[in-house]
């Protein structure tokens, strides 16, 4: 297959538009980071020469975008019984199972949800029709539950903005060690690797406080101002059963472990824990007392408003 040529001379109502943002509007790109790509990779020439992303097109421009073929992926199917409560051309919703890698990674090439995916469907078109799966975001290894996967560009970027903008939601249900006192609550810090122990994360000193109380030690309020990332999680309780609590857990932002550190910092750390605690009971057999049960956010293409739930 060869590559494509694109050729377009701009028009008056298009003029003073950046390069990379008139490129998406183009049916065969429709992505800015497709765009950017083109653009990054010498694949587009404005009136003869090369532009870079931040170029406003003038009218009458003469725009040339050679597309690259197809690029197959070096992905290996992993064949695999995936729980698929959605699917279409853009996207699909998967409930994840505990003990499954969501990328592939040091120790689990080809053994994760990514490579079970690629056997699952060949419907996948990231950049210049990669076929592989665009991840949104991630649950760990030992946490089950619902995640949401894009099949292009345009919905891997505008599902990743509904991610920055915070409108996606997100609920878990957690079951902690210990009696929590409290029906309902918040906790938030700034989150950052251990100082440590490198597969740990930590609250920054002086950064974690509660609904219930700070921490003796100065708060700092200016969180842009730290080398972590600030995290918010907002909890209600649902019940007890022996010394276990079961919470239902909604996330304001979504960090690395952010839930799992939270609630071993506050004195309730995550049933079946090993990476934070290593206690068991016989209540808590081997397992991570987190799943994602709910997950809502709007569809890039039409709009809609979609949820999805494994409550």
């Amino acid at each position: 297959m060869k590559d494509q040529e694109l050729r377009v001379t701009v028009t008056d109502s298009e003029a003073d538009t950046r390069l990379d943002k008139f490129l998406a509007g183009m049916t065969q790109i429709q992505s800015r980071s497709r765009a950017e790509q083109l653009i990054d990779k010498n694949l587009v020439w404005v009136n003869s020469k090369l532009q870079k992303s931040s170029y406003k097109v003038k009218a009458f421009d003469q725009i040339v975008v050679q597309i690259p073929q197809e690029i197959p992926t070096s992905l290996q199917p992993y064949h695999l019984d995936l729980e698929i409560l959605f699917e279409d051309e853009d996207l699909l919703v998967v409930n994840k199972p505990a003990g499954l890698v969501v990328h592939p990674a040091a120790g689990h090439e080809q053994d994760t949800l990514v490579n079970a995916l690629v056997a699952h469907t060949s419907d996948f078109a990231m950049k210049f029709g990669e076929k592989r799966p665009g991840i949104v975001h991630r649950l760990d290894k030992e946490t089950s539950g619902l995640l949401v996967v894009a099949k292009n560009d345009f919905t891997q970027e505008n599902l990743s903005l509904q991610f920055k903008n915070r409108t996606i939601q997100r609920i878990y249900h957690a079951t902690c060690f210990g009696i929590i006192p409290w029906d309902q609550g918040w906790i938030e810090s700034t989150l950052a690797r251990h100082p440590v122990h490198r597969k740990k994360f930590s609250s920054i000193p002086g950064t974690f406080k509660t609904s219930f109380y700070r921490q003796m030690t100065k708060v700092i309020e200016d969180q842009n101002s730290l080398s972590g990332k600030w995290a918010k999680t907002h909890f209600k309780k649902i019940r007890t059963k022996g010394d276990l609590t079961d919470l239902e857990v909604r996330l304001e932002t979504g960090r690395t472990h952010q839930i799992r550190v939270h609630f071993f910092e506050l004195g309730f750390p995550l049933a079946g824990d090993t990476i934070y605690f290593s206690k068991k009971s016989k209540e808590a057999q081997i397992f991570l007392g987190l799943k994602a049960v709910t997950l809502g956010f709007v569809h890039p293409r039409n709009g809609e408003p979609m949820s999805f739930s494994l409550i």
